[in-house]
C-alpha cells in the first residue's frame, strides 16, 4: 500500500509557523485496547496527526500506541484538550495529559468547550503561558464562536491558532470561514460523517464518478477548503479508506455543488 501524501496547514505561534497534517484520526469513544490498535494502525499505514482529550479517557493508549509505532515523535502532531471543568487547574491538568500520553510535549492544546459557556480569558492565559514555557507548541479552543474568540483578542492580544468545530458539508458557511480567516484562526472539523446525508443525490453522485465513497468525497472537500479534519473509527478498513480520500481529485464546480448542500441545509 502506498502511503498518501497528507497536505498541511501552517498555525500561527509567536515563534513562527507550525505544520499540522489536514487530516488526521481522532480518537473520541475510542476506548482502550481499540484506541491502542486504532492509533497503532493508523500510524502504520501513514497518518501522522492524532488527536485525543482528557475527557477522552484514553491518552495513555494513544500515547503508547505512538511510543510503540516506531514512528520519531517529532513526526507525530498529537493534539489533546482541557476539559471545560478543569478551568483554573490548567497546569496541573497537561500535566498529567503529558504523563499519560508519556511524552515531554503536545502539538497542540485545545480548551474543548468554553468554560461555563464563557470565553475565560484567564484559562486562555494560562495557555499561552504553558506554551511559552515549551509543554505546547500550539494553542487554540474549540466549540468557540467567532464573538468569544474576540473576547480572547481583546484580553491578550492573542488570537488562538485554530478553532475545532463541528463541520460537514450541511455546516458549510462561508460567513463561519471568512470570520476565522479574517482573524487568522485556522478552522479545524469534527463529526465529518455524523453531521453528513450519506444518501444526498450530489455527494453519491460525485462519489460515483469518482469511485469513491461518500465519506471520501466528504474528507477531500475539507482538504480542498483547507479545512482540518480528524474522523474517528477503529476499524482498519476506514482508517485507510479514510486516509486514501487525500488522493483524490475534486474539480472547482464538484466543490460549489459541496458547498452548496449547506445553503441548502
Amino acid at each position: 500500500m502506498t502511503t498518501p501524501s497528507i497536505p498541511t496547514l501552517d498555525l500561527r505561534t509567536p515563534t513562527g509557523d507550525i505544520p499540522i497534517p489536514l487530516l488526521g484520526l481522532g480518537t473520541w469513544q475510542s476506548e482502550g485496547d481499540d484506541a491502542y490498535r486504532a492509533v497503532r494502525h493508523a500510524l502504520d499505514v501513514g497518518y501522522r496527526h492524532v488527536d485525543t482529550a482528557t475527557g477522552y479517557g484514553n491518552e495513555d493508549q494513544v500515547g503508547r500506541a505512538v511510543a510503540d509505532s516506531g514512528v520519531d515523535r517529532e513526526q507525530v502532531f498529537v493534539t489533546t484538550k482541557l476539559p471545560p471543568d478543569a478551568a483554573g487547574r490548567e497546569r496541573e491538568t497537561l500535566e498529567q495529559s503529558l504523563r499519560l500520553l508519556g511524552t515531554e510535549y503536545v502539538d497542540l492544546w485545545l480548551v474543548h468547550w468554553p468554560p461555563n459557556k464563557q470565553a475565560t480569558p484567564s484559562t486562555w492565559k494560562a495557555f499561552r503561558e504553558l506554551r511559552d514555557e515549551g509543554l505546547v507548541r500550539a494553542i487554540g479552543v474549540s466549540n468557540y464562536s467567532l464573538e468569544q474568540i474576540d473576547e480572547l483578542i481583546a484580553a491578550t492580544g492573542e488570537a488562538p491558532a485554530i478553532n475545532q468545530i463541528p463541520w460537514s458539508p450541511k455546516d458549510h458557511d462561508p460567513m463561519v470561514v471568512a470570520g476565522h480567516a479574517q482573524r487568522e484562526v485556522a478552522l479545524e472539523g469534527y463529526s465529518p460523517f455524523k453531521r453528513t446525508d450519506a444518501e444526498s443525490p450530489v455527494l453519491a453522485g460525485i462519489a460515483e464518478a469518482h469511485g469513491a465513497t461518500v465519506q471520501q468525497v466528504v474528507l477531500k472537500w475539507h482538504l480542498r477548503h483547507r479545512v482540518v479534519v480528524i474522523p474517528k473509527s477503529t476499524n482498519e478498513g476506514r482508517i485507510e479508506a479514510n486516509l486514501a480520500a487525500a488522493e483524490l481529485s475534486l474539480s472547482d464546480e464538484e466543490v460549489a455543488q459541496i458547498d452548496a448542500l449547506g445553503a441548502d441545509a
